[in-house]
């Protein structure tokens, strides 16, 4: 039954996404292809000009599509996440229509997080598609990074939907967005290695889900992973996941059981 009723939560957000799914294909196409142009083969072509043992022996554009690739699904997770609960989470909110009904404050939880899943998969896969259209990143390699982007993202949403379900007022939203959302796309990996950073910040970047998301995908497509580093960050994407979905259950009962 609560299979079913998560499923049946999940169908409300696809039947809703038939409105905006090409925009947001468009978007999902557009900013990698982007990325690849200023970043891949302009800046590039600049650094690959000076050997850096950083690469690895790779290409600046092979260096970034990982980093750019979490990035882009942790923000991506945020917005889908944060605004969307929050606004569901308003007195005339579908939210508030959906826990009138014998679903559960879980189920309706539990449904969003269905949606979010199959968005990050899709987001990841066509971001993929578009670097390997500039022989950045290879079939194997775009296989298995597509599960590690969809593990950050869910390591992103669960605890972001656990937290704006309790907003009262959109100013926190955008306040998280560019005061932690933001640093951490700059400044966990995602263009240079956190090693960069000054010595005070890096333990910090060490802290962030971001950066074992980074750094596991960017070990995997260069081939310099680790089994140990590999486990420790699938484990803490893994912990901060289930604390995030604990945390979602909990508060999205106590706000809608008001």
């Amino acid at each position: 039954m609560t299979t079913t009723a998560a499923v049946r939560g999940l169908t409300y957000w696809l039947f809703r996404y038939r409105r905006t799914w090409r925009g947001s294909i468009v978007i999902s196409v557009v900013n990698p292809l982007f990325f690849m142009i200023a970043l891949g083969l302009g800046l590039g072509k600049l650094i690959d000009d000076r050997p850096n043992p950083q690469l690895h022996g790779h290409t600046y554009a092979e260096f970034i599509v990982p980093g750019l690739l979490v990035a882009a699904v942790m923000q991506t997770a945020f917005l889908e996440a944060a605004g969307p609960v929050f606004q569901s989470t308003r007195p005339t909110g579908n939210y508030r229509s959906a826990s009138a009904t014998p679903l559960r404050p879980a189920d309706i939880f539990h449904g969003h997080l269905l949606f979010w899943l199959l968005r990050a998969a899709q987001n990841a896969i066509l971001f993929i598609a578009v670097c390997a259209c500039f022989g950045a990143v290879d079939l194997v390699h775009a296989t298995l990074l597509v599960p590690i982007a969809v593990l950050v993202a869910v390591a992103f949403c669960a605890p972001a939907s656990a937290w704006a379900v309790t907003v009262d007022r959109p100013a926190k939203l955008n306040m998280m967005f560019r005061f932690v959302i933001l640093p951490l796309y700059m400044f966990s990996g995602t263009f240079f290695p956190i090693e960069q950073l000054p010595s005070w910040l890096q333990p910090v970047a060490w802290a962030t889900p971001l950066w074992h998301g980074i750094d596991l995908a960017r070990g995997v497509a260069l081939d310099t992973a680790t089994l140990p580093l590999t486990l420790i960050h699938v484990a803490y994407l893994a912990a901060f996941t289930a604390a995030g979905i604990a945390f979602a259950r909990r508060n999205y009962r106590r706000q809608l059981y008001v």
